[in-house]
């Protein structure tokens, strides 16, 4: 059996966090009284009101294993605990009780500027950042050429960092990270910061250092597709709490479910409804062609139609067209849809409702969470008129006869039905 690297057992953090008082009726006298009074205490009577503190449980009773060479990646929304279990395990922030067990040299890379000195060279703090991990002169000569040139910044490296840019700085502080031979490898959302061809060439490093010499990654995104990609097993926290952990299809399959349900259907009065003073959105929705299932249940092979409803408030014609994106589950763009694609850009509309559809063809969706994320009124052939972001949201299940037994979910974004001819 595959021993553990990380074993966390009963671990909570709490902090202290302050509120202002409620606002009352100042008059200029107390203002003046108070200001005075402060200026004079020298720090004497500044802390908080006992009333206004509040004790917040950023994590509660984490209990976990990680084994050696495993991928984890730690899933979970604004505010979870994501941050603070990785401060924690990286040895920045001490837990408030409970225990973290862990075998290995762990190298960290959880925001911009991290483990480096910005007096010193980028050449300096290479050699820091070795000598912190416990490597030796020589061991650290032996991998410097390899991280300069992951790193791409040899034009730099006898510039003190801190006139780096973000994205070099990123650069450097990963390469160092995952090239100086840590056990552990903990990384946090900070590589949003570096170019999407440095976020691959970092993914394809981790997977490397991973596969290849049995180094344990965490690595905490909100990118779902590069999670999937690099990780085996996935750690799901809500409110401080492990809510699943489990394989990283399974974990990401639990998220998607639990905190991305939205509307299939919307409608406001003509008082609330967005838009400006020439036009408005009344309504947007989805349903089944054939109107015999209920609105939030579609399957494989239905034909649905999506429907959108605005006002024009222009007492003239104007030529409008209505676009709209639907993207999956991953923030993959599936396709764009468009009345100026179907009826020639540019329609005129008179002033008052109008109402407008399309049909996407049977057998084509795949299982999955779909979601409207862009609403465009186009107006004059390329000024958005109104845009509306997230608009609603629906599922599509696949029907458990053509599953041949199959458990998982066939890959691809959409699943035609093909005709077939075979001899």
């Amino acid at each position: 059996m595959t021993e553990a690297i990380i074993t966390v057992e009963n671990l909570s953090k709490s902090f202290m966090i302050s509120h202002e008082a409620p606002e009352r009726y100042t008059s200029l006298r107390e203002v003046m009284s108070r200001k005075a009074k402060q200026a004079f205490s020298f720090g004497r009577n500044r802390k908080a009101r006992p009333d206004l503190l509040e004790e917040f449980w950023a994590l509660k009773h984490l209990n976990f294993e990680i084994k050696r060479g495993d991928r984890v990646g730690i899933i979970g929304r604004n505010g979870a605990g994501k941050s603070t279990l990785l401060k924690i395990l990286s040895r920045i922030t001490e837990p408030t009780f409970g225990r973290v067990t862990i075998n290995g040299r762990v190298a960290s890379l959880l925001e911009v500027g991290t483990g480096f000195h910005p007096e010193l060279t980028g050449r300096e703090n290479i050699f820091l950042n070795g000598a912190i991990l416990g490597m030796s002169r020589a061991e650290i000569r032996k991998k410097f050429d390899e991280i300069v040139e992951f790193a791409e910044v040899e034009k730099f490296l006898d510039t003190p960092v801190k006139r780096f840019s973000s994205g070099m700085y990123v650069r450097l502080a990963f390469a160092v990270a995952a090239h100086l031979e840590p056990e552990i490898l903990i990384v946090d959302e900070v590589l949003a910061v570096g170019d999407a061809q440095f976020q691959k060439k970092c993914l394809g490093k981790m997977e490397d250092v991973s596969k290849n010499d049995g180094r344990t990654i965490l690595f905490v995104s909100h990118n779902l597709t590069a999670l999937q990609s690099l990780c085996n097993k996935g750690i799901l926290l809500e409110k401080g709490n492990v809510i699943h952990q489990d394989s990283i299809i399974n974990t990401v399959t639990t998220y998607i479910k639990q905190f991305t349900k939205g509307k299939r259907s919307v409608k406001w009065s003509f008082e609330d409804a967005p838009g400006n003073d020439s036009a408005k959105f009344i309504a947007a929705g989805v349903r089944s062609v054939n109107g015999s299932k209920p609105i939030d249940v579609f399957e494989v092979g239905d034909a649905l139609e999506l429907y959108f409803t605005f006002y024009n408030l222009k007492e003239n014609e104007i030529a409008l067209d209505v676009t709209f994106h639907l993207v999956d589950e991953m923030g993959h763009l599936v396709f764009v849809g468009s009345t100026g694609l179907a009826n020639g850009i540019g329609k005129t509309y008179s002033s008052g409702e109008i109402n407008c559809s399309c049909v996407i063809p049977e057998n084509l969706m795949h299982e999955g969470s779909y979601n409207i994320s862009r609403l465009l009124l186009v107006q004059d052939r390329g000024i958005i008129n109104l845009e509306m972001k997230d608009v609603i949201q629906f599922d599509i299940v696949n029907k458990q006869e053509e599953n041949w037994g199959w458990m998982g979910v066939k890959e691809g974004i959409v699943k035609p039905k093909l005709e077939w001819s075979l001899s």
